[in-house]
């Protein structure tokens, strides 16, 4: 039995969630792969799956053994990348995620610079605003916008961005502009789904945040969405400053209520930071970081 093989297809199926889902991300038959932990199993003497026909689940022999598992096939890897060359020189691929707009508009240029400069790395970019797991996504790097939360991995700050409430000179023409938060209510509003709540936006005075309820006119899922429908005047909007610099710059949208912003949020680069860097994730973040800083620095009015 070939027990590396079958340590990475029993974490390939605890990691899945199921034997045919694990065949299917593996590219392995399923009848191997069921093979393979029942020969695990066989050779420990001892039970690590609970088979059910809904779903598997770990017994105490098996969440031990896992982790395990993890740690073991985490040291091969590197003892590969090491034989490899991966930690003499940038080589090989570079797994990247970042928001959808900001990873558009920042950071695949910088992207595009680096992978001319290191012709032997390759870069997988994953745009979303949804919040990764590095680890379980074998993520090497994440720009994360906002407060993170308490956690082993390392951050790297690149800079700050900031909630914004803009509307377009004619809106504000038409309806006048708002003095106060609370004079929203008085207003359309057009809603982003991916920043916070639908029913209120959040302030700051007096070194304090409170919530505004808002009428939302139109609720839209992308910023880019929202962004159009206030510059054709239907109403105010809420979204995050690098997204409107174009904008704010040609006076087709007018920021509103600046003296109640709240506190920005930081911009990182996030990796896990565990043991010696690989040289493609060390000269990315060198590469990377004076760049952010650079372009969040300039995305400003």
């Amino acid at each position: 039995m070939d027990r590396l093989e079958a340590m990475s297809l029993f974490v390939a199926t605890v990691e899945a969630g199921s034997l045919s889902a694990a065949a299917r991300r593996s590219g392995v038959p399923l009848a191997t792969v069921s093979r393979k932990v029942s020969d695990l199993e066989r050779h420990l003497q001892t039970r690590l799956l609970n088979r059910s026909t809904r779903r598997l689940t770990l017994t105490d022999a098996g969440d031990a053994y896992l982790a395990a598992c993890r740690r073991i096939l985490d040291e091969v890897g590197e003892a590969e990348r090491v034989a490899g060359g991966e930690y003499s020189a940038p080589t090989g691929e570079l797994i990247i995620t970042a928001p959808i707009v900001f990873g558009r508009l920042h950071v695949l240029p910088i992207i595009t610079a680096f992978l001319a400069t290191y012709p032997r790395v390759d870069i997988r970019l994953t745009l979303g605003d949804r919040i990764s797991q590095l680890a379980e996504e074998h993520i090497d790097v994440a720009i994360r916008i906002g407060r993170l939360p308490d956690s082993r991995m390392v951050a790297l700050g690149v800079g700050s961005i900031r909630h914004v409430v803009c509307a377009s000179p004619a809106y504000l023409a038409e309806h006048g502009t708002p003095k106060t938060p609370g004079d929203l209510e008085t207003h359309s509003c057009i809603t982003f789904e991916g920043l916070g709540s639908l029913a209120t936006w959040t302030f700051a005075a007096d070194k304090a945040d409170f919530a505004v309820p808002v009428r939302s006119r139109l609720r839209v899922n992308t910023a880019e969405a929202a962004i159009d429908a206030a510059i054709a005047g239907l109403g105010i909007t809420r979204v995050l400053s690098y997204q409107i610099v174009t904008a704010v710059r040609s006076r087709t949208l007018c920021p509103v209520l600046r003296d109640f912003e709240p506190e920005p949020w930081p911009v990182n680069l996030v990796h896990a930071g565990q043991g010696r860097l690989p040289v493609k994730l060390r000269a990315f973040l060198d590469f990377a970081a004076p760049r952010l800083r650079e372009r969040l620095a300039q995305a400003t009015w």
